[in-house]
Parts: C-alpha cells; sequence; structure tokens
C-alpha cells in the first residue's frame, strides 16, 4: 500500500523534481573563474605586444640548428585591434535623430563583465630585421627568413637576417 502511494506521488510530481533536479546541476556547474585563479585566453585568441612577440620569435628562432644568439625587431604597419558589439539607440531630440551607442557586455557571474568581441584583427608586420650569430651562413639566413616570414605573413624581400657582431 505505502508504495503503490509513494509511486502516485511520484508520478504526479516527477516533472517537478526534474525542474529541481537540473537546478541543482546548474548550481554545481563551473562558472568559469575559480577563486584564486584568473581567467585565461587560449593561444588562438590571445594578441601579445609587440615585444612579447619579438622575444617569443627571438626564443623560437634561437632554437634553430647554427643560428646561436639571437635578436628580432619587428615594425608594425598597424597593431592588433579589437571590434565591440555596440548597442545602438536612436533617440529624437527637437526633430533631429541623434544615435547613441555603448558596448554590449555579457555577465559571467560573480559580478565580473566582459565587453562582447565580435572581431579581432591581428597586427599587420612592415618589415623584420634578425641579428643573429649565425646570420654569415646563407643556409642559416634562408631558414631564419622562411621562419620569419611563416610566423609573420611578411614576403622574405620585407625580412633582413644579419651576422651578429662579434
Amino acid at each position: 500500500m505505502d508504495r503503490e502511494k509513494l509511486r502516485d506521488i511520484f508520478r504526479k510530481y516527477r516533472a517537478v523534481g526534474l525542474v529541481l533536479l537540473a537546478g541543482l546541476l546548474l548550481l554545481l556547474l563551473p562558472t568559469g573563474k575559480s577563486s584564486g585563479q584568473e581567467r585565461q585566453t587560449s593561444d588562438d585568441t590571445q594578441l601579445y605586444s609587440l615585444e612579447e612577440t619579438e622575444r617569443r620569435m627571438a626564443q623560437l628562432l634561437g632554437r634553430m640548428s647554427g643560428v646561436g644568439r639571437v635578436q628580432v625587431m619587428l615594425s608594425l604597419k598597424t597593431g592588433p585591434t579589437l571590434q565591440l558589439a555596440q548597442d545602438m539607440d536612436l533617440e529624437q531630440e527637437e526633430g533631429s535623430l541623434r544615435q547613441r551607442s555603448q558596448p554590449v557586455t555579457v555577465n559571467r557571474g560573480s559580478g565580473w563583465q566582459e565587453a562582447l568581441v565580435t572581431r579581432q584583427d591581428y597586427p599587420v608586420y612592415q618589415g623584420a630585421v634578425v641579428v643573429c650569430q649565425g646570420g654569415g651562413s646563407s643556409a642559416v639566413r634562408l631558414a631564419v627568413t622562411e621562419a620569419v616570414a611563416a610566423l609573420t605573413g611578411l614576403s622574405t624581400e620585407k625580412i633582413t637576417v644579419v651576422q651578429w657582431e662579434q
């Protein structure tokens, strides 16, 4: 008899129970930012400063065979830019229309908001100079030039590789 009553109650309130269970599961899901840790973006979406890019490139080139000590300098045509989503309103004042816009933000929980990025443009490089110990070797110069071209999108005539002063 008791089992039949429990089955009837379960059948009657099954939907309510499932909604409560789903709510509990949502509360237990991580919010993307745990205490003590900063939010990190993946390398695909992260924009680096020019100095950081030069440092990382020099570190990579220094590991190539025959290059030795290396220093890289890049010149920019245009820097990195982010285009943010805009919320636009039209206001009518004294017979004329004014357009007002503000960036769209997304609430990430715990009072943390983030602007919504619609487009991310990476820097466009104008030229590169690489000074390395192995710059006297034509094979090293070619390998370094091809590596810098692959990393920056520059054509090879805009990349100069020279010997480090002895």
